[in-house]
């Protein structure tokens, strides 16, 4: 954002610079939608007689889900279009980074639809370009031709015959390195003798990773196994709140496990020849892993990854890491890389960004940085006008980085294989002038191209604070503007803008190229990493016929849905336990009278009491000692035709009679006939002189507020048949529910024909009693654990012993 305000000042439009939302990380798709709809609702407040211009994303992202992110500011695009169309707004969007190809597939299709100018891109656009074409000073191309690698995968080919060799122990814990360029130190570790000590990172190069980053940790196998390295760059794991064990991986389509340990010092001991830590820890750990890392003299490098840890912790480990010439990149890094080699967490982003920017062989130009998100632009835009990225490294944004630019800047003078420098600083701080001082001292010859950002800073009233903590001027010396003059001064190739930095790189490098000092080599494919399932079927790049479907929830979103409804939906309609149901088992918003019906059925059939066999069976689980749910599955499973699972029966029989044009009468004595009981008919208490309250508050609700009852008026009909033989042979609960339930689905205008008698014939109505029982059920288990009733014995007397009449005496 920076950047972008920096290009738009220098292009004239200071003036008309309003407001910016930036998120960083790995924001959610919601959290995303919450900032776009933050800044749009700015944007919208009052017009500009000449519209106004939205610029989105930015950089290349290391980690960040861009097509997730974008689903987010989609989200909130669409949600605005009107107050977008009214407000004369033009839209200008540019991202890169993971799964960024559907992330922009998905702004051109929203593009398409809000009615407005809208224009997609990628990263074959330079990053600031979009300044340009949206102030009317640049010509916007109408076709853009990007590369066509994506994710983790090239397409088969790029693999070569001299493929990298696999560990030998194959799916076993990685053993040390035996590489001829190794021998063992006085200090016990395998230190790579042949390093020179400019070189921080060889093909050699053994790291620990502290910390359960594993997606990190697989990138940085697979950059590995793309620059050909012989052996994987990671040799141990560790994290304090884990036990040892192993952690699987892949090299290449190979599985192989890399060793965790609960103890860095066990880490370190067992794997003498690392010379790197990755430290991954967080804010509140990271100084003390640091230190604790620092005592083994092995680790020659530390990468702190960490955001926010308190200066004068800093200081402290700056101090320590002097006194015992340690390497300290970071804190607030996302680390460093060197192409071919070797690369740190995850710099350089997923695996399209690295074959994208050619990180996966060395070139001549090597550059340092503050911005760690700045890195990957830096790498695409060298690896695009020179021969590529030698080496890169992001010194972070706190105010008292580990190492300095001028550290690094020194070691690349010192490289014979480095033969041009980049420098992107940016305002706040005075480490710009050390390198203008080395640069006048000839300890600098190199050619340096640079640039600090931020120089818009002067166009406020006020002191800005931008997002590093470093990135702050606290005099005019510190300005961009101030440091940009002096670098410009002392003969480093410095830019008009950032938009220049990509063309002025190309004319430096062109120049040693002519004058030969540096010799272009030919391309040699990168051999081929295999795309990770879940990343491919995330890019929708296969098909896998799944092994579930489902239409009833969806957990994987911002919040669980049912049926599509979001759960603060329901609640917010106060849909009820009924309206919830109508969800789950019918997939759709049923009337308001339809869920009380539901509901009521929950309530009438919750419990009848400890004697029947259900609740029989879980009280004697229960007082057996047996657990809530092992008690509550012995009680389910009594139910059946002789007991709660009347209702989808007495809806079969009832309908299909109704259905034939049956008269009562002719149905009754059809079943007697058959022999078969009718199911939902006869209580063993309750008669037409001591009515069932239940069927009695269930029929009136039904008559009173159902639009048609024919199967309930046919079942009375043929209760009163039934009655007329005997006095308790009355529709009863599971009866009325049964044929209510059908007239329910036939009537109420949510279902076909077809629909409600599939819904009879899979057992969706004795789902109400399974349901509604249970809480009974639960209710005899905890009331028997409350009265702390021992294990139940059936007595004696209570029981026949009728035993065959041959074994009696």
């Amino acid at each position: 954002s920076v950047i972008y305000s920096d290009t738009i000042c220098d292009l004239g439009g200071a003036s008309e610079l309003a407001n910016y939302g930036e998120y960083s990380g790995a924001p959610t798709e919601q959290q995303t939608y919450e900032y776009a709809k933050t800044i749009l609702g700015l944007m919208t407040q009052e017009k500009h007689p000449d519209g106004k211009v939205l610029i989105i994303g930015g950089g290349i992202a290391n980690f960040t889900n861009v097509a997730a992110t974008f689903k987010g500011i989609t989200k909130a695009l669409l949600e605005n279009q009107t107050l977008l169309k009214d407000h004369n707004i033009s839209i200008f969007a540019r991202r890169a980074g993971p799964n960024y190809q559907e992330g922009l597939r998905i702004m051109r299709d929203v593009g398409s639809s809000l009615g407005i100018p809208f224009f997609v891109f990628g990263p074959e656009t330079h990053m600031t370009a979009v300044v340009g074409m949206a102030l009317g000073k640049r010509s916007i191309p109408r076709h853009l031709e990007g590369e066509t690698t994506t994710a983790s995968f090239l397409l088969p080919g790029g693999q070569s015959k001299t493929e990298p060799a696999t560990p030998k122990n194959g799916q076993t814990p990685l053993s040390r390195t035996t590489s001829q360029q190794s021998t063992t130190a006085v200090d016990g570790s395998t230190a790579d003798k042949k390093k020179p000590a400019y070189a921080l990172f060889t093909k050699n190069t053994k790291a620990i990773i502290w910390g359960m980053q594993t997606r990190a940790v697989q990138g940085m196998l697979d950059f590995d196994f793309v620059c050909r390295r012989s052996e994987p760059s990671i040799v141990a794991m560790t994290y304090p709140l884990t036990g040892d064990h192993k952690q699987k991986f892949y090299w290449g389509h190979k599985e192989i496990l890399i060793p965790l340990y609960k103890n860095m010092g066990d880490a370190i001991r067992k794997h003498p020849e690392a010379d790197v830590l990755v430290n991954f820890a967080s804010l509140r750990s990271a100084y003390e892993s640091t230190i604790e890392a620092m005592n083994f003299p092995q680790i020659r490098t530390i990468a702190i990854i960490a955001e926010g840890i308190p200066e004068n912790y800093t200081r402290k480990l700056i101090k320590e890491a002097d006194e015992r010439g340690v390497t300290i990149i970071g804190p607030a890094t996302v680390g460093g890389i060197k192409p071919g080699v070797f690369k740190i967490g995850n710099t350089g982003g997923m695996m399209d960004n690295i074959l994208y920017s050619k990180l996966y062989r060395p070139g001549s130009v090597a550059y340092v940085s503050r911005s760690g998100g700045m890195s990957n632009e830096l790498n695409n835009i060298i690896s695009h006008a020179t021969n590529g990225v030698a080496e890169g490294i992001a010194i972070g944004g706190d105010r008292y980085p580990g190492s300095t630019f001028m550290d690094h800047l020194l070691r690349y003078e010192a490289d014979p294989d480095i033969k041009m420098l980049v420098l992107l600083g940016e305002v706040g701080g005075v480490e710009e002038y050390e390198v203008i001082k080395a640069v006048e001292e000839k300890r600098l010859t190199k050619p340096l191209v640079a640039w600090c950002i931020g120089t818009c800073s002067g166009m406020f009233s006020s002191e800005v604070q931008f997002g590093h903590a470093g990135a702050c001027a606290n005099a005019e010396r510190e300005t961009a503007l101030a440091k940009n003059r002096a670098l410009a001064a002392i003969g480093a190739h410095v830019p008009q803008s950032f938009d220049d930095l990509g063309d002025l790189i190309r004319k430096v490098y062109t120049d040693l190229v002519n004058k030969g000092s540096i010799e272009p080599q030919p391309e040699v494919p990168p051999p081929t990493v295999p795309m990770d399932y879940s990343w491919a079927r995330e890019l929708g790049l296969i098909r896998k016929p799944a092994s579930f479907m489902t239409s009833v929830s969806d957990e994987r979103g911002q919040e669980l849905r049912y049926a599509g409804m979001p759960i603060s939906e329901i609640l917010k309609q106060e849909m009820g336990l009924g309206g919830v149901l109508s969800l789950l088992w019918f997939q759709r918003q049923l009337p308001a009278y339809a869920n009380k019906f539901l509901e009521m059925c929950l309530i009438v059939t919750a419990d009848h009491g400890p004697a029947v066999s259900g609740a029989h069976n879980t009280i004697v689980c229960a007082r057996a000692g047996k657990d809530l749910v092992s008690s509550l599955v012995s009680g389910l499973l009594t139910i059946g035709d002789r007991f709660g699972g009347a209702l989808d029966a007495a809806a079969k029989q009832f309908s299909g009679a109704c259905d034939k044009g049956m008269h009562p009468m002719e149905f009754v004595n059809d079943m007697r006939k058959k022999g078969e009981l009718i199911m939902g008919i006869g209580h063993r208490v309750k008669s037409l002189n001591n009515p069932d309250m239940r069927v009695t508050l269930i029929k009136e609700f039904v008559k009173e507020n159902f639009p048609a009852t024919p199967l309930v008026d046919y079942a009375l009909e043929v209760e009163k048949v039934t009655t007329s033989k005997k006095p308790n042979l009355i529709l009863n609960v599971d009866g009325i529910i049964g044929v209510a339930f059908v007239d329910l689905l036939r009537n109420c205008g949510s279902f076909t024909m077809e629909e409600a008698q599939e819904y009879v014939d899979i057992g969706t109505i004795n789902g109400l009693f399974v349901l509604g029982r249970s809480a009974g059920f639960i209710g005899h288990y905890l009331d028997q654990k409350r009265l702390k009733q021992g294990l139940y014995r059936h007595p004696w007397d209570d029981i026949s012993y009728v035993m065959p009449e041959k074994y009696t005496e």
